[in-house]
């Protein structure tokens, strides 16, 4: 198949990470569920696209991107203390979201959303790891190519869309993305 610019894909795969003591499987995009995307939109990392972007479909893939070339190495300059006082909701700590283990949503300076895990409650401080949950590993990515071919103008309007925070619908269709339009 030729080398297309803005391919559409769908993508049926199993992600694994590897440690001492085998593979965990990390995350599923499965063949009723595939990861949707359109090449060259900066969807995916680097890596992943270059990988599967000349498969056609039926291909299979079997392929391991280093930590450099998905999320990055573990940093622990990313485990940040925040004051309490932002985790609060109407004047009072809001002690049912911000538990040791949980994901929760922050805002940059800038206003880009951010997530963050929170690893320790402090006095004055909550103690918030902003590193990818998937920094420092090795991901190893295992699946098959359900659909590859050039994208539509509409593929691209609509992955552009959800990019910039909306659904892509445009209330036509709505359900099967999800949305409440």
């Amino acid at each position: 198949m030729e080398t297309v610019e803005n391919k559409y894909m769908a993508i049926a795969y199993k992600l694994y990470v590897t440690d001492e003591e085998g593979k965990d499987l990390v995350e599923e995009a499965t063949l009723d569920r595939p990861f949707q995307f359109v090449t060259g939109l900066g969807i995916t990392f680097n890596e992943f696209e270059l990988q599967v972007k000349d498969l056609n479909k039926g291909d299979s893939f079997d392929f391991t991107v280093s930590p450099e070339n998905a999320y990055g190495e573990y940093d622990e300059e990313y485990v940040i203390e925040l004051p309490k006082n932002i985790f609060e909701v109407d004047g009072k700590f809001d002690d049912e979201r911000v538990v040791p283990g949980n994901v929760l949503p922050l805002l940059d300076s800038t206003g880009n959303q951010l997530n963050g895990v929170v690893i320790e409650i402090k006095e004055e401080v909550v103690v918030m790891d902003m590193n990818h949950p998937l920094a420092g590993e090795e991901l190893n990515f295992v699946g098959t190519i359900l659909e590859a071919r050039p994208a539509s103008i509409k593929e691209m309007e609509e992955m552009a869309e959800s990019l910039s925070g909306g659904c892509g619908c445009s209330g036509e269709d709505c359900g099967s993305c999800g949305c409440e339009c």
